[in-house]
């Protein structure tokens, strides 16, 4: 059940649990795609200055500064925001995106650099990020190489609260027919605990995905599921 949402839990070395809700490519591309026009819009503001400064400095010392311009939008721009205290770029703010440590920290200057140094490897072959995407599809955090090299995960920073439905009614509980993992465990407690978060139909294409537990699908699938949730609650407890 957790690969079908992309909030995903996170155990730090202190024992503690947290959930970051990863990104994943669609998002991402699109951020890119505003950071992008953003620095095309302003290396063409710079171009044209230069080219007007260009009558008193010089052709030559015109093209250095456009270039310098060239380098410092590309390479260092992304690092800079993303370094800075809002861990992401103009464009992963406006798509509500933050770069943050594997762990849910800040990322740090280094990881910054890496992770947007690298962005050239991610970009081939012949800029069309093929690296990058299969990465992002291949790992469970959709971390591309340069987040993988960084130690890096891009999250959701603002996550609208979705609108409640009506959990299923209690059930009477009932034990699982077969023995559960400690992962098991926790994936159907999730599943108790944000069941009213889900629709009706959400909720049976969840239960659908363990039918040969619960040995039902649908509504019935879901009654199941809830049931054995209780019971494993009621042993805790």
């Amino acid at each position: 059940m957790e690969k079908l949402d992309t909030l995903q839990a996170v155990e730090l070395a202190e024992g503690v649990s947290i959930r970051l809700r990863m990104a994943g490519p669609l998002p991402r591309a699109g951020a890119y795609l505003i950071d992008l026009t953003l620095r095309v819009l302003i290396l063409a503001v710079s171009g044209f200055l230069v080219s007007l400064a260009g009558i008193a400095i010089g052709g030559k010392v015109a093209q250095g500064l456009f270039l310098l311009a060239w380098f410092l939008l590309d390479w260092i721009y992304p690092v800079v925001f993303e370094a800075g205290r809002h861990g992401a770029t103009p464009g992963k703010r406006a798509a509500g995106l933050r770069v943050v440590q594997a762990t849910g920290s800040p990322i740090t200057f280094g990881q910054a650099v890496v992770r947007n140094f690298l962005r050239f490897i991610d970009g081939m072959p012949l800029f069309t990020y093929a690296f990058g995407i299969t990465s992002c599809l291949a790992t469970k955090r959709f971390q591309r190489l340069g987040d993988l090299a960084a130690g890096t995960v891009v999250i959701y920073d603002r996550i609208a609260s979705p609108p409640l439905t009506a959990a299923p009614p209690p059930v009477a509980p009932v034990a699982p027919p077969v023995g559960l993992t400690a992962d098991e465990v926790r994936a159907l407690a999730g599943f108790r605990e944000r069941a009213g978060l889900w629709s009706e139909g959400r909720r049976a294409e969840l239960a659908d995905h363990v039918s040969d537990l619960t040995g039902a699908r649908g509504a019935e699938g879901v009654s199941r599921l809830m049931a054995m949730a209780h019971w494993l609650q009621q042993k805790r407890d």
